[in-house]
């Protein structure tokens, strides 16, 4: 499947990309369908691909690759503003060797062959399922009926009861989600494979995320301060960002990942947004990021045991360290959370999404 290999699928031509993705299609699990080809472009990659849906998801195809991950030095060196910036911080938390501190938040420097696969853009949580409020006065929960009447006349936006049920406001409608208790990795795993499915391994998370990048973000080395970051409020740069052109809804050949402007929605328990954050936008495989250092993604370390990426729980931003540090779990493209082994299985999967994949070696293609 040479043609699968990012170099050759970058030359091949949309008709022979369109055989290509309508080969697959012949192959994949039931229900999957092949919508055509759609071209991405961000942080300087360029990406025409197939979209394929199950389900009303979206999947893209990411060609395969052999790429070197993992961090230990600057490649291109920090900004002055950004430089300025992460040496004050660090310095307050007595950190002296910066570099060494930040090699050692990072997935070690590997080389390693990623398989061409569908990826789905957008995540799915773990430990919360939308339910109908027939099935959440069916759980018998002895707070859950007060809770609902109260919350429907409170005015408020969101109300959680921890690790019980979630209540949110949408555009009139209230949305109930309920704790997914007792769910296992093992159970995952399992269905998702039944279906025709797997999840993704750290190594495939760091590629899909920066594309084999060796910059510490997947847009360079330095941090970019003009950003729209949940949690945040507005960027520095808050006048450069209103005057910014507006994406239009109806162009869908390139998707170049600009932001609309309009107000982001608070929650949503696929991982979607209605209008997005700068890190939650699609990137240059049409692939969305949770981009909030208080979530995780779910990926399968070398011994499929969980290696959670693109968060920390919120330990920076809690901790008050400002935008850069803050958002260096959810936007550095090769961030470990080294303390995730001192949360329980039940506070992890409050904060934990995941994202299914099919790898194209699995799938039987036949030759040309």
């Amino acid at each position: 499947m040479e043609a699968l290999t990012r170099t050759v699928w970058q030359g091949l031509s949309e008709q022979d990309k369109q055989e290509w993705m309508q080969r697959i299609a012949l192959q994949l699990p039931e229900g999957m369908q092949y919508e055509g080809l759609q071209t991405f472009e961000r942080y300087g990659q360029r990406t025409q691909t197939g979209v394929f849906t199950h389900d009303e998801q979206r999947f893209v195809f990411v060609p395969g690759d052999q790429v070197t991950l993992g961090w230990e030095k600057w490649h291109h060196g920090m900004d002055e503003q950004t430089t300025a910036d992460l040496h004050e911080t660090a310095s307050s938390y007595g950190i002296e060797d910066v570099q060494s501190f930040l090699a050692s938040q990072m997935s070690p420097v590997r080389v390693v062959n990623i398989a061409p696969m569908l990826v789905e853009c957008e995540t799915i949580s773990l430990g919360w399922i939308e339910v109908t409020e027939e099935e959440a006065f069916a759980q018998e929960h002895e707070d859950f009926p007060k809770a609902l009447a109260e919350f429907k006349e409170s005015g408020l936006n969101e109300y959680e009861l921890h690790l019980e049920f979630k209540l949110i406001q949408d555009q009139g409608e209230v949305r109930i989600l309920w704790f997914n208790e007792g769910i296992e990795l093992e159970d995952i795993v399992r269905e998702e494979a039944a279906a025709g499915f797997s999840l993704l391994t750290e190594d495939e998370w760091e590629y899909i995320y920066g594309g084999g990048c060796r910059t510490l973000f997947p847009w360079g080395d330095s941090f970019d301060y003009t950003m729209r970051l949940r949690h945040l409020g507005k960027p520095q740069s808050q006048d450069q960002f209103d005057q910014a052109p507006v994406n239009s809804e109806t162009d869908t050949d390139v998707n170049t990942g600009a932001d609309t402007h309009t107000e982001p929605s608070a929650f949503s328990p696929t991982g979607a947004n209605h209008h997005l954050y700068d890190l939650e936008l699609p990137n240059f495989f049409g692939i969305q990021f949770a981009g909030d250092p208080y979530k995780y993604e779910l990926t399968l370390g070398a011994d499929d045991d969980v290696m959670p990426k693109g968060g920390d729980g919120g330990a920076m931003i809690c901790g008050g360290t400002g935008p850069l540090l803050s958002y260096l779990p959810a936007a550095s493209v090769f961030f470990r959370d080294m303390n995730v082994d001192e949360l329980d299985w039940e506070e992890l999967m409050d904060a934990l999404y995941y994202r299914r994949v099919i790898r194209l070696t699995d799938v039987k293609l036949d030759d040309e």
